[in-house]
């Protein structure tokens, strides 16, 4: 196997910086790729809120300087290298653009930072400027998501003509089409590109709006997204496509799916630090174990033949919390117990307060977010619900299906290339899927598996089929390199 070298960019990184997913798929598939004996380097922003303990062991590397449209700004290059693998991480330093208490977000006004357009621009043309001065030429470069969008796009502009990029090919991967990188068309000005790029439905123009996303759908050699289902979806639908399916529908051909991976040193109920009772599908009784520990520790009645019902989400609209509104007064009348934590919005916060007021013996809402709660959830629970709008991939399902806690999910995205809907009469299947975006069929799903939960031999078989799936990195690492060879190989 030709050894490849593959530049991994990234807004966020697991451990330096995290506000979602991508965070978790940037810390793991490029040290996967590099395990499988690839040469490969992540970068990232050096944000001012990583952990000054975690850049002890960073390398100064250089000192260079990115023009912008407003004047020279000074980039300094850091790097921690693997010393058992080929694999660098490094991180593009300018206080000014990078140097603040958030990553996006402006903590004074609530809102992006104004300048999010400069930041980011400076993090790919820096990309791209130190890629030659470090002397290291990517066969492949894997752009993710908006922040990272303009990396193909210069490729194929700004350096179309740049003989140190001839042999080198982009993947654009999307995570989330509804973030897209829109800015004001003066904006544009920025990139330092012919303004005649910029002109209605043109590779950069989103009505009048500057859309960063739309250019590297454009640009990119290929575009891949984090599950297939949700490849076809935003192609398909007007809502899930965001103003972008006839974008994408251009390029069909080129667009595909790949579910991401767990991490199964950390997300494994035979393994897990955070969990008071490890336990295998051989011998689940750590599962109650740890089930009438969480009961003690958040304050609900230990009943032993009632399912506990987990949700650990943003509380949003996209997330399915509609739904779980709508239905909330009769799911209340069921025969279960339900504990509920994450953040979102407010609506969401006083909606669920007041509901578990009405019900403290059933319901427990825990409004923050919590990685020592979120894996006992995981562990403790019976069935976890997850009723979103859409679901690009979603990481919640897998890792239910590893700690034997049921999913019930809606048919989207990762949900439903992930969960097969189970008979329990037969023991196939490994959750439970309801089609339609509606609190009725989700309320349906939930009443069907209540009386299995009782019939526990038939409640088992379909537990330990989800425990034995396996969606680890390497699955999914594998299909990244065919992709990425598909992709040299392509004219």
């Amino acid at each position: 196997m030709k050894k490849l070298n593959i530049l991994f960019a990234s807004s966020e990184v697991v451990p330096f910086a995290k506000t979602g997913g991508l965070a978790d798929v940037s810390g793991m598939l490029p040290r996967v790729l590099a395990n499988m004996g690839h040469f490969v380097k992540v970068f990232m922003p050096k944000y001012g809120t990583i952990d000054k303990s975690l850049l002890k062991n960073a390398h100064k590397d250089l000192v260079t300087v990115i023009p912008m449209s407003d004047g020279p700004r000074t980039l300094e290059l850091y790097r921690i290298s693997d010393n058992n693998l080929d694999y660098d991480t490094h991180f593009i330093g300018n206080d000014f653009y990078f140097g603040r208490p958030e990553l996006y977000r402006d903590t004074k006004t609530g809102k992006d930072f104004v300048d999010n357009d400069d930041r980011f621009i400076f993090f790919c043309r820096g990309i791209l400027e130190v890629l030659k001065k470090i002397d290291f030429v990517p066969d492949i470069i894997h752009a993710n998501d908006w922040q990272t969008a303009l990396l193909p796009t210069f490729l194929k502009t700004k350096y179309v003509d740049d003989k140190f990029f001839a042999q080198t090919k982009s993947i654009f991967t999307i995570h989330n089409l509804a973030y897209q990188g829109l800015f004001p068309a003066k904006s544009f000005v920025k990139l330092g590109l012919d303004k005649k790029l910029f002109y209605a439905t043109g590779p950069f123009e989103f009505w009048d709006k500057l859309n960063l996303m739309k250019s590297a759908i454009h640009y990119a050699d290929k575009i891949n997204t984090v599950s297939e289902t949700y490849a076809k979806e935003i192609q398909s639908s007007e809502e899930l496509g965001a103003g972008l399916q006839g974008v994408l529908t251009e390029r069909k051909k080129d667009v595909s799916g790949i579910i991401n991976g767990v991490d199964y040193q950390e997300w494994s109920p035979s393994k897990d630090k955070l969990i008071p009772h490890k336990f295998s599908s051989v011998n689940l009784s750590g599962k109650r174990m740890s089930k009438i520990e969480l009961m003690k520790r958040i304050g609900l009645p230990d009943r032993e033949h009632i399912p506990l019902i987990g949700m650990i989400s943003r509380l949003a609209d996209q997330k399915g919390f509609d739904l779980v509104r709508e239905a909330g007064k009769n799911i209340m009348q069921l025969d279960i117990q339900m504990i509920i934590l994450g953040t979102g919005e407010e609506k969401y916060h006083k909606w669920l307060v007041r509901l578990q007021d009405k019900h403290p013996d059933k319901l427990k809402v825990l409004l923050k977010y919590d990685n020592e709660l979120a894996h006992w959830i995981e562990a403790a629970a019976d069935i976890f619900l997850m009723p979103s709008r859409y679901e690009p991939c979603g990481l919640n399902q897998l890792y239910s299906l590893k700690y034997g806690t049921i999913p019930i999910v809606r048919k989207t995205g990762g949900l439903a290339d992930t969960i097969e809907n189970a008979d329990f009469d037969t023991g196939i299947g490994t959750g439970l899927v309801f089609e339609d975006y509606d609190s009725k069929e989700m309320l349906a799903a939930i009443k069907y598996a209540l009386p299995y939960y009782m019939k526990k031999r038939k409640w088992r078989k379909i537990m330990k089929n989800g425990m034995e799936k396996d969606y680890s990195w390497s699955a999914s690492a594998e299909k990244y390199i065919e992709l990425y060879k598909k992709t040299i190989s392509s004219g």
